[in-house]
Parts: structure tokens; C-alpha cells; sequence
């Protein structure tokens, strides 16, 4: 848009090369803040599915402890939740369709550990987090049962 100044003279008004450079400077400022907290999103979703799918078997293992009196052992694994053990212990009161329709991976990929009898109590159950190994820090860390709420 051309103005007239009172001199006469016509002359553009836009932004000066200063005022755009402070903006791209601004917000240069602001990524650097915001990004990394977005980046990390995805891995924090990955840790609370993680802990869903937990709570989830969980409560499978429970309602099989509720119909036979005892939960599956380590030998017949997770996969008790889904068919009828052949082996072991073999539970008398077995849920038609069983607990669960299929013994999830975490989030990562990974099966889920499970012993019975547990360390820590009647069964340990864990996700070794996105590093798949045992321990780890940050993102990497496990996630077990009994020190979930």
C-alpha cells in the first residue's frame, strides 16, 4: 500500500529485515521449548499403554484365580489366559473362550515377563520398557505390577 508522506514523496510500508529477523528469533526460542516436550509424547503414551495392558492381564489373572483356585504357573505362561493348559496344573473350571482373546506384546514389541510364584508376591508380571532389557532409567525403565497403584 503507497501513502503519500507530507513531503510528497511515496513511500512502502512493510517489515524491516530487523523486525522479521526478531520474529524468526522469537520463535526459534519458543521450538526449542516446545519441540523436545512433543517429541516425548509418544514415548509417555507408549509407557501408559504399557501399564493399561498390565492392569489388563491383571485383571484376566484374577478372574482365572476366582474360577480355579489357583493362577497359571510360569511353565504355562500368559498364554492360560487365552487356552486351556495342557499341562501342569490343569484348572478344573477353565472359562469357555478363556480371559483374554490373545496374550498382547507391549508397546514396544516385546512380550510381557511373567513368573508364578512371583519375587514379589502370588505372580510378577512386567514390560522391560522401550529398551526391552531388564532395569534401565527414563524410558527405558521396567514396569511392574507391584509397584504400579
Amino acid at each position: 500500500m503507497l501513502k503519500k508522506n507530507m513531503c510528497g514523496h511515496n513511500r512502502q510500508r512493510g517489515f524491516t529485515l530487523i523486525e522479521v529477523m526478531v520474529v524468526v528469533v522469537i520463535l526459534g526460542i519458543l521450538a526449542g521449548f516446545v519441540v523436545p516436550k512433543l517429541l516425548d509424547r509418544p514415548e509417555q503414551a507408549r509407557r501408559t499403554k504399557a501399564e493399561l495392558q498390565l492392569k489388563s492381564i491383571e485383571e484376566a489373572l484374577s478372574l482365572y484365580k476366582l474360577d480355579n483356585g489357583l493362577f497359571p504357573t510360569t511353565d504355562q505362561g500368559l498364554q492360560a489366559l487365552v487356552t486351556k493348559p495342557e499341562r501342569g496344573r490343569i484348572p478344573l473350571r477353565y472359562r469357555e473362550g478363556g480371559y483374554l482373546k490373545k496374550v498382547p506384546l507391549d508397546p514396544w514389541g516385546s512380550p510381557f515377563v511373567y513368573l508364578s510364584p512371583g519375587v514379589n508376591g502370588d505372580y510378577d508380571l512386567l514390560s522391560y520398557g522401550a529398551d526391552g532389557e531388564p532395569g534401565g532409567e527414563g524410558n527405558d525403565a521396567d514396569l511392574r505390577n507391584w509397584e504400579m497403584e
